[in-house]
C-alpha cells in the first residue's frame, strides 16, 4: 500500500515539474510566471520522496557491472545536462540579438540607451492593456530593462483589474504611464520613439522654450511650406520643448524664459537695438543658434551685424559658397552645390555621430584663429576633403562652372560649416543659492551653422538632417542625453507589381516549377531505364 502511495506522489511531482515549465515559458498563460518557482520546488520535494522510499530498488540496479556502464552513461547526460543548463543561464543573462531591418526598428537607439543609462532613481512603466496583448509590450520594453537596472515594467489588464485603472484614469487600451520621482507621463503608442519621448518628458520635469525669431524673412517653425521649419517645430515638441515664435523689435527683448533663440536663415539684417537685446540675453548666460545662408545673390545685402555678433563669439562667417566636388551629394540626387559631410569634427555635438548630413547653398562658418575676448570655438560640422569655398560667388552664381583657386581667396578643403562655442559663468548670479549637484553648470552657448536650408521641411529628409539640428537644440540647451541618434521608423519595403509582372510569378510559380520537377524525374527514370 506504501509503495503504490508514494508511486503516486512520484507521478504527482513529475506532473507539477511539467505545468512549472509550461508556466515559465508561457505555454500556460493563465498562471502568474511566480508560480513555476512554487511549482517547481513542489514537484522536487514529490520526487525525492519517491526516491527515498524506492532507495532499496535503487541500490540493487546500481551494484552489478551493467549498472556500473549505466553510471558512466548516466555521469555523460548529467554533464551535457549540466552545459546545457549553464549555457542557457549564460544566455539568460546576456541579451545578444541581431537586427537584419533595414532601419534597425528593432534595436535601442543611441538615443534611447543615451536617456536610460543616466537615470539616478527608479523608472516604473505601467502597461495598461489586454493580457492579449503583453507580450508585444514585453518585446520591446525586455530591451528597455536590460539596458538599465533603474527600468521596471508592469503589465495591467484593465478589465481584470478595473479599480487600479480607474486610479489611473485610464481611457483606453494601450496607456502606457510612465513614473520617475514625482513625475508621470502617459503614452498612447507601442513605438520606441514614443516611449522615449515620455521616458524624456518624466525625467527632465520641465518644458523648456525655444523661441524662433521672425521679421527679417527667417524660417517659421509653424509653416509646412517646402522652406518652412514645420517638421523640426513638431519634433522639438515630441522631446519636451515648447516652440515659440519671437519679434524682438516688438518685444523689446529675449522672454526670460527662454532656453534658446534661433535665427533661422534671415533675409535682412537685425537692427541695431535687436543686437543689444541678444547680447543682453548673451550675458544671462543665453544660448544662441544662428542659421546664416550665404548670399543669393552677389549684390545681396549681408547681415553684417549677425555676422559681427558670430565673430564677437569666435566664429567667422565667410563670404563664400561652399562647393563639393567629392561626388557623395549623386547619393542623395544633389549636385556640387549641396556640401555633404560623412564624419565630423570630435565635439559634443557629433559624438558618435555617424549619418550622412547635407547643406544646399552653405556658407563656411570658422572658428576665428586664436579666439576672440577669450571665447575660442570649435567646428562640428566640415565638408568633404574634396571641397572648397568659393569666394567667386558672382561667377559661381551666373555660370555654374568654378573650379580651386587659392590666389583669389577659394579656401580648400575640408571647410567648417558649423562652429560652435561655451563659455561657463564667471559666477552663480546668487552666491548664497549655489547650484544643485545634478544642475548642470550655467554656460554661455552659441552655434553658427553656414546654412539654413538643411531644416527645412524640403530637405529635412536626408538622412542625419534632423539629428543634427536636434543635437545642436540638445546642446544648446544642456540636454546631453538628448545628444543621439533617434529612433528611426519603419521604412515601407513594399514591392509594387504590374499586372503583367504578377502574371508572371503566377506562371512562374504554379507551371514552370513543377514542369522542372516533373522534367527532372521523367529524365531520371528514363535513364535508370537505359
Amino acid at each position: 500500500m506504501a509503495t503504490r502511495i508514494f508511486n503516486i506522489i512520484g507521478w504527482i511531482g513529475t506532473i507539477l515539474v511539467v505545468v512549472a515549465v509550461g508556466v515559465r515559458t508561457s505555454l500556460i498563460p493563465q498562471l502568474d510566471p511566480q508560480w513555476a518557482v512554487r511549482l517547481a520546488g513542489a514537484g522536487l520535494v514529490c520526487m525525492v520522496a519517491y526516491m527515498i522510499s524506492q532507495w532499496r530498488e535503487i541500490a540493487d540496479t546500481f551494484s552489478g557491472r551493467s549498472a556500473r556502464y549505466g553510471a558512466v552513461t548516466l555521469l555523460g547526460v548529467v554533464a551535457a545536462l549540466a552545459v546545457l543548463v549553464g549555457v542557457n543561464y549564460v544566455g539568460s543573462r546576456q541579451n545578444w540579438r541581431k537586427d537584419f531591418t533595414a532601419a534597425q526598428q528593432y534595436s535601442l537607439s543611441d538615443q534611447t540607451r543615451n536617456v536610460l543609462q543616466k537615470l539616478d532613481a527608479p523608472l516604473r512603466i505601467q502597461v495598461f492593456t489586454q493580457e492579449t496583448d503583453f507580450q508585444q509590450y514585453r518585446d520591446r520594453l525586455r530591451e528597455y530593462e536590460y539596458v538599465s537596472k533603474q527600468v521596471t515594467a508592469e503589465y495591467i489588464d484593465p478589465d481584470k483589474q478595473s479599480a487600479l485603472a480607474k486610479e489611473n484614469n485610464i481611457q483606453q487600451y494601450g496607456t502606457v504611464i510612465v513614473r520617475y520621482k514625482d513625475r508621470t507621463e502617459r503614452v498612447q503608442q507601442n513605438t520606441e520613439q514614443d516611449l522615449t519621448n515620455g521616458i524624456i518628458k518624466a525625467v527632465s520635469g520641465e518644458t523648456r522654450k525655444v523661441y524662433f525669431t521672425q521679421g527679417h524673412g527667417e524660417k517659421n517653425p509653424a509653416s509646412g511650406d517646402r522652406d518652412g521649419f514645420g517638421t523640426l517645430g513638431e519634433a522639438l515638441k515630441t522631446e519636451n520643448y515648447a516652440v515659440e515664435t519671437l519679434v524682438l523689435a516688438q518685444t523689446g527683448a529675449v522672454p526670460e524664459d527662454a532656453s534658446v533663440v534661433v535665427v533661422a536663415g534671415p533675409a535682412n539684417d537685425f537692427f541695431p537695438q535687436e543686437i543689444d537685446e541678444l547680447k543682453k540675453y548673451l550675458d544671462k548666460q543665453g544660448k544662441l543658434l544662428l542659421l546664416i545662408d550665404p548670399p543669393a545673390r552677389a549684390d545681396s545685402p549681408q547681415p553684417t551685424a549677425l555676422i559681427d555678433l558670430a565673430k564677437e563669439w569666435g566664429i567667422e562667417l565667410g563670404t563664400n559658397i561652399i562647393v563639393d566636388a567629392s561626388g557623395m551629394g549623386r547619393l542623395i540626387g544633389t549636385d556640387a552645390s549641396v556640401p555633404v559631410a560623412a564624419s565630423y569634427p570630435a565635439h559634443p555635438i557629433t559624438e558618435r555621430f555617424t549619418i550622412i548630413t547635407a547643406y544646399p547653398l552653405a556658407r563656411s562658418a570658422t572658428p576665428v584663429p586664436g579666439g576672440t575676448n577669450g571665447r575660442t570655438a570649435q567646428p562640428f560640422i566640415e565638408s568633404s576633403p574634396r571641397s572648397w569655398a568659393e569666394a567667386d560667388i558672382a561667377g559661381l552664381l551666373s555660370t555654374g562652372e568654378t573650379s580651386l583657386d587659392e590666389a583669389k581667396g577659394d579656401k580648400a578643403g575640408p571647410v567648417p560649416l558649423a562652429s560652435a562655442v561655451a563659455v561657463p559663468a564667471a559666477a552663480a548670479a546668487d552666491p548664497a543659492k549655489p547650484e544643485a549637484g545634478d544642475a548642470p553648470k550655467p554656460e554661455t552657448r552659441v552655434a553658427v551653422v553656414g546654412d539654413s536650408d538643411f531644416g527645412t521641411n524640403a530637405v529635412l529628409g536626408i538622412q542625419g538632417n534632423r539629428d543634427m539640428f536636434m543635437n545642436v537644440i540638445g546642446w544648446l540647451s544642456q540636454q546631453e542625453n538628448l545628444i543621439s541618434i533617434r529612433p528611426r521608423e519603419a521604412s515601407d519595403r513594399r514591392i509594387t507589381l504590374t499586372a503583367t509582372q504578377q502574371n508572371w510569378i503566377v506562371a512562374i510559380a504554379m507551371l514552370f516549377v513543377p514542369a522542372a520537377v516533373f522534367g527532372a524525374g521523367i529524365f531520371t527514370w528514363w535513364r535508370r531505364r537505359g
